[in-house]
């Protein structure tokens, strides 16, 4: 006969974590509000190794001459097209759109081609004379800093992961590259078409991860790309300051437009819907106050909002409507948020201000009127389909209200004439500032500048400088006279007084 003890079962116990299981993290389909991805954050061991093997691989690159870079970067911009739809499916599933995939994906081989033709107008060594002493001659050697890391954002996640890595292995550094993990989709598809790729798979990498992992990958670079929000940038500029590693930060912006009474306001209005509203103001460039001249004020108003009120989302079909989702859901409650405090402060909005839930959150254009300066939609990043439209008396006030704040990424002015408006323009304190359109900066890629304020630090990343910056210059001098005695030096020979 059965006695109790015989029944009684040991309890199971939960197998304790090994230091090789590392959580999952869960990521939102941003048009569906569902997770249906995974990645598995790398950890610093795993960084370390990624960064020993680039290291190794990168000696060789190098070495090898621009030619050869380039002819391996070709051969990646072709195996991409011939996998271009895998890799548009994965970003449009990261991003909710379409279109702007496409351009971000199509848009790899062109850069490329830029890059090129800089790298080689930049191939030969400066070299020049001393003015004060003609004898001593100079050479600039440039040396590349051989692991370059990448942390990109979500916005444009393609984009702005190669608009720092493709420079950094045109000028023979090795690239790490942590895509964000609100939109790590696109990096699996990338990651086999490199493994195909003879050299460019010894060189590039990108590994999915959280901040824990890209606070490893500071650690195991010799210079860091970020772009992203302020209050990340610091954290990335101070870890790179500590390392003694320079940080190009490219950082946020809460871009300002000013409209004279010259300007022609259909177009004036026109172009600032666009500037505001593409990629549902998910840009750092996008404009997010717009000043206008009072004359003007309620004809561009009247206008702003009947174009506002035409835009539509891309829901339920993807490939129809001009706005996609806002990509990250906390996103979507910043903007939620800073819509209904300037409200319950007295603000009055035209057309939109309710964020719609079809699975995913898409934010209508949203025109707001009687905002103050004390609002959080006036002081803070939006980032977000939301055009502040404020009325000013002088031109003084317009330049005033235009540089408040804490950012100066870029802004747009416009005037009946360019000259009228780049006068405007040029007492404006951010670095790229668009005339008589708005958000130019996301199309030039050729105009160097730099951001100001807390929009970021560092070399600019156009033009050539988007080239130089990955190089440390050595300046090689020789004296092709007499070598300089100490007997030079003796106080005697000194005439004074």
């Amino acid at each position: 006969m059965s006695t109790k003890t015989d029944t009684i079962t040991a309890p199971e116990v939960p197998e304790a974590p090994t230091p090789l299981q590392v959580p999952s993290l869960k990521v939102r389909n941003p048009r569906t509000g569902v997770c249906d991805y995974d990645i598995t954050p790398a950890e610093r061991a795993e960084v370390e190794a990624a960064a020993a093997r680039l290291r190794t691989g990168q000696t060789a690159w190098a070495a090898a001459g621009l030619d050869h870079r380039l002819d391996v970067l070709k051969t990646f911009a072709a195996r991409l097209a011939e996998r271009r739809g895998e890799v548009i499916d994965a970003l449009t599933a990261d991003t909710g759109r379409l279109g702007i995939s496409v351009m971000e994906v199509d848009g790899i081989g062109p850069s490329i081609d830029r890059w090129a033709a800089i790298a080689r107008a930049e191939a030969e060594d400066p070299t020049g004379t001393s003015t004060a002493m003609p004898f001593l001659s100079y050479r600039i050697k440039r040396h590349v800093y051989p692991l370059v890391g990448v942390i990109s954002p979500w916005n444009f996640p393609v984009t702005l992961s190669f608009i720092d890595a493709l420079p950094a292995l045109v000028a023979g550094a090795a690239v790490l590259i942590k895509p964000s993990e609100v939109t790590p989709r696109f990096a699996a598809p990338l990651r086999d078409i490199i493994a195909g790729i003879d050299g460019l798979r010894d060189v590039l990498a990108i590994v999915d991860g959280d901040g824990a992992t890209g606070a490893a990958l500071i650690d195991a670079v010799d210079a860091i790309c970020f772009t992203g929000s302020l209050a990340t940038g610091r954290k990335v500029g101070a870890q790179a300051a500590k390392n003694f590693i320079p940080a190009f930060l490219e950082l946020g912006g809460k871009d300002p437009a000013i409209v004279l009474d010259s300007a022609d306001v259909d177009k004036a209005s026109t172009a600032l819907l666009r500037a505001s509203i593409l990629n549902s103001g998910q840009a750092c460039q996008s404009i997010e106050r717009i000043y206008v001249a009072r004359p003007v004020f309620d004809d561009f108003l009247t206008r702003l909002v009947d174009k506002a009120k035409r835009v539509t989302f891309n829901t339920p079909d993807l490939h129809s409507g001009h706005l996609g989702p806002i990509i990250f859901k906390k996103q979507a409650d910043i903007i939620d948020r800073q819509i209904r405090d300037a409200v319950a402060r007295g603000a009055v909005v035209h057309t939109g201000g309710t964020i719609a839930d079809h699975g995913g959150l898409w934010c209508p254009p949203t025109v707001i009127t009687d905002v103050t300066d004390d609002m959080a939609l006036m002081r803070e990043e939006t980032f977000g389909p939301v055009l502040p439209v404020i009325p000013f008396d002088t031109v003084e006030d317009a330049v005033a209200l235009a540089n408040a704040g804490d950012y100066g990424l870029s802004a747009a002015v416009f005037a009946g004439t360019a000259d009228e408006a780049a006068a405007i323009a040029e007492r404006i304190e951010a670095g790229g500032i668009s005339i008589n359109d708005g958000a130019l900066t996301g199309l030039m890629h050729e105009a160097e500048k730099n951001s100001f304020k807390c929009s970021g630090l560092g070399a600019s990343r156009m033009g050539a400088s988007g080239y130089t910056r990955f190089f440390r210059k050595q300046a090689l001098i020789t004296n092709t006279a007499a070598p300089f005695t100490i007997d030079m030096f003796d106080e005697s020979r000194t005439d004074y007084p």
